[in-house]
């Protein structure tokens, strides 16, 4: 008896349960249709899209008292299709927003350029003026032998010295500022970098035809740049 007893109060609650649930699921859904019919819900207001607390606001002001811990169908909608539009909205303001710091990084790049453009060509003239006092320096060292050192006695070294010192001076100096001697000697001859003064016959050459044999004045590039050609003799057939 107890054990059937116990049976028949199971049963009893099921089917309660049971008829609870299909009661909610008729409320929502006539909820539902009656929101979709009588309420228009609409998240934005004079263009504006309105807070989530403006939402939750408008809609519960159109719910019934037994109704308030329901969300009307309708109202459920519009949520949806905002989400999609905030989306969308969010994937074009991100993709502008990359675009935008590349195009800021182009700029910020093209500026450095400029500018380091700006100081080398304010400094080219200088720099060619300078290459004509180390070119004389260069003779002057090269036009003493080393026999005319030892019979000139002090003066005459002390001198020489000092004028080494000077040409070793400025050499560094150029370098200090990006400005590089360039010597093509047995390189492949190039008319935009290299002055050809004078051949040299393939049977008197030891470069192939086309080469630099000698270089006869060094050549000068600025920041990687050529402001003075090199002046060689090229190989010819």
């Amino acid at each position: 008896m107890l054990r059937k007893g116990m049976t028949i109060i199971g049963q009893t609650v099921q089917q309660s349960m049971k008829a609870q649930k299909n009661i909610r699921v008729q409320r929502f859904s006539a909820t539902a249709s009656q929101s979709s019919e009588e309420v228009n819900y609409e998240i934005k207001k004079n263009g504006k899209r309105l807070s989530g607390a403006d939402y939750e606001e408008s809609v519960m002001s159109s719910i019934s008292a037994e109704d308030k811990t329901l969300i009307p169908k309708a109202a459920f909608d519009v949520l949806i299709k905002e989400y999609d539009e905030v989306q969308t909205e969010s994937a074009d303001y991100k993709d502008k927003y990359q675009r935008s710091l590349a195009e800021t990084e182009n700029v910020r790049r093209r500026g450095i350029k400029q500018t380091d453009d700006a100081k080398v060509f304010a400094i080219q003239s200088f720099c060619k003026d300078l290459l004509e006092v180390s070119d004389i320096l260069d003779i002057a060292i090269k036009s003493v032998k080393p026999e005319e050192l030892e019979s000139g006695g002090k003066a005459l070294k002390d001198l020489f010295e000092g004028v080494s010192m000077t040409r070793t001076v400025l050499a560094k100096t150029f370098s200090k500022h990006g400005l590089v001697a360039v010597d093509p000697t047995n390189q492949k001859f190039d008319p935009n970098l290299h002055e050809a003064v004078f051949q040299i016959p393939s049977a008197n050459a030891k470069q192939p035809v086309g080469h630099i044999e000698v270089c006869t004045k060094i050549g000068y590039s600025l920041k990687e740049r050529p402001i003075r050609p090199a002046q060689v003799g090229v190989v010819s057939q």
